[in-house]
């Protein structure tokens, strides 16, 4: 619930940033994505923030670096545990919900983020879902089935012919790799060498992998993450890669539409159960998507 007040600046005690944990893609704590947010840290250097995320060591931690908007957005920046990022979902979507819902700067159910991928925005329903609004698919190299069975440690007959092993991106470039069903999925397993001699100079670094049958009744879908480039071994809720699953399913009309509106399952095998949003559709411009969860509040408190 959104406290009864806002959150002020002078209840940062001695110059010390602020910081939110959120669980997002879930409906309970301790399920989802884990996200840490700092205010009132415009002070912070680059090397702070990416120290700060580090010693976090969740899959991203952000910043709002002023309470004030800027060009109609509020600035953000994304770090994982090893670098600063142009775009995630999960952080996108919990912070939003943290200016919104804690820090009360707006009370208006669309607030846009201004990240280094550009303006992202985020709307606010009536039924708890946040959504968020991400750029158009750009599509990349589609790459060999023998070479992805070597990095996930499966049998190139686990990954599904009729649709390709393709390269995206809706703001964070993702590698889509189609299995034929659920138990495959759950037998995918990285081999850190296979993976970082076929990514370190490739477009996309992330590995999504996916099925057509879901983890649990009403989900479409079953999704695992990849990112060990970027120091996260397996992501629980990955919503920017899950936006480019959207698009790729409905440009390949993997589930027999050019249009989607379906739920994912992630999570599972880390212990986070998640549940993500997909809606995407192809229109005269190109193709829309747009990802959405819930968010749950943890903890908060002051660094340092």
């Amino acid at each position: 619930m959104p406290p009864t007040r806002p959150i002020t600046e002078n209840e940062t005690s001695m110059g010390k940033p602020r910081f939110f944990i959120t669980d997002v893609f879930t409906t309970q704590r301790y399920g989802g994505n884990q996200l840490a947010t700092f205010v009132d840290c415009g002070s912070l250097t680059d090397v702070e923030m990416q120290q700060i995320a580090r010693e976090i060591n969740f899959s991203e931690t952000t910043f709002i670096t002023s309470r004030q908007p800027r060009d109609g957005g509020y600035d953000v920046r994304i770090f994982t545990p090893k670098a600063e990022v142009e775009f995630a979902g999960h952080p996108t979507i919990g912070t939003a919900h943290i200016i919104r819902n804690k820090l009360r700067l707006t009370e208006t159910n669309e607030i846009t983020l201004n990240l280094r991928v550009g303006k992202i925005t985020v709307s606010f329903s009536g039924t708890s879902t946040v959504w968020m609004r991400q750029i158009p698919p750009r599509f990349g190299k589609q790459l060999d089935a023998n070479a992805l069975a070597r990095v996930l440690d499966i049998a190139a007959s686990d990954i599904d012919p009729r649709f390709p092993i393709e390269e995206i991106s809706t703001g964070f470039p993702t590698l889509v790799v189609p299995l034929k069903n659920l138990k495959a999925l759950k037998h995918a397993k990285i081999n850190k060498e296979n993976h970082f001699a076929l990514v370190t100079d490739a477009w996309a670094k992330l590995i999504l992998v996916f099925s057509t049958e879901g983890y649990e009744p009403g989900q479409s879908l079953s999704v695992r993450a990849f990112a060990d480039y970027y120091g996260i071994a397996e992501d629980a809720a990955t919503g920017s890669s899950n936006g480019c699953l959207a698009a790729y399913i409905v440009r390949h009309e993997v589930l027999g539409s050019a249009h989607l509106d379906v739920l994912a399952g992630q999570g599972y095998e880390m212990g986070r159960p998640s549940t993500l949003a997909l809606r995407a559709s192809k229109t005269d411009y190109g193709i829309e998507v747009s990802v959405g969860g819930r968010v749950i509040d943890v903890a908060e408190g002051m660094w340092g």
